[in-house]
């Protein structure tokens, strides 16, 4: 039996991770901001709180951190983190490091730049206290609740029964479910061939963009036009209705649906087991429709 701490508890990795570590007798202090009401079963010790708040109520010593929120601010806290013992630390960063290394738009490089730093800032203080420390870059994650890409994708559909797809949007995408970044997570807690390493995550299917997006069309409960559109249209349209288009696309965004965008996952299979689903469109539709 290990100690936990596990930050950003209750979002979708979270929830998911929670009942399998609690399933195995782990103890758990869990860390959210809005700590979920009490429900049947065994549940951890829930700590209302973020990394700076929530100080003083954690415990004193913990065999294992997870961090599953802002990988930027959990390296900063880790630096000076009032915690002792600590074995293991297992931290999500995203696919992002990499995907918007290049991009024109300056926030998105900002943001992979950010992730990068933080990664190896986290590896090596970990390495210097002797801690063994995994990082996850996982692809679009979904499933487990509401994502910020796919789900605004499918309400807009939902609500207006139409469903924008830029024409040539070929490029292949790899959403991972959240289930299956939670079950990583566990998998690598006593796994020392993924000490000081950084994976990649990718879902168990790869599917063009427009693909996708039909894929979602075909989950939903009702009829929803699909209106193929030409990427200047699009552009067109986020410049009008800025951060209020088809879901949170940006511009850059729209002009990456012909790159593709996915992961490696053979090394964290050779290492810790890892094999994840193929994509569920309806795990994604559940989450728009609440």
């Amino acid at each position: 039996m290990s100690t936990f701490i596990i930050f950003g508890a209750s979002g979708a990795a979270g929830r998911l991770l929670l009942p399998a570590l609690l399933g195995r007798g782990e103890r758990i202090h869990a860390v959210s901001r809005r700590p979920p009401a009490p429900a049947e079963g065994p549940q951890p010790a829930w700590i209302r709180g973020d990394l700076s708040s929530a100080v003083d109520a954690l415990p004193a010593a913990a065999d294992v951190i997870v961090s599953l929120g802002p990988l930027d601010a959990f390296s900063a806290w880790f630096d000076s983190a009032p915690v002792g013992g600590v074995r293991r630390v297992i931290a999500l960063s995203s696919m992002s490091a990499e995907t918007k290394s290049a991009s024109p738009d300056p926030a998105e490089r900002a943001l992979a730049e950010t992730l990068r730093a933080s990664e190896q800032r986290l590896l090596g203080i970990a390495a210097e206290r002797g801690i063994g420390c995994t990082v996850l870059r996982p692809t679009l994650i979904y499933g487990g609740g509401p994502d910020r890409s796919l789900t605004p994708i499918a309400r807009f559909a939902l609500r207006w029964r139409v469903l924008p797809i830029p024409l040539g949007a070929g490029g292949l995408r790899q959403p991972v479910h959240a289930a299956d970044v939670a079950g990583a997570v566990g998998a690598i807690v006593d796994c020392s061939a993924a000490h000081g390493k950084i994976y990649a995550l990718g879902g168990g299917e790869r599917l063009r963009f427009d693909r996708m997006l039909l894929r979602l069309r075909a989950a939903m409960p009702k009829f929803v036009l699909p209106l193929p559109l030409p990427q200047v249209i699009v552009r067109a349209g986020l410049r009008l209705r800025p951060g209020r288009g088809a879901g949170t696309i940006g511009a850059a965004a729209v002009d990456r649906v012909r790159a593709d965008l996915v992961a490696d996952n053979s090394e964290a299979a050779r290492d810790f087991g890892y094999a994840p689903r193929a994509f569920v469109a309806a795990d994604v539709i559940a989450a728009a429709q609440r």
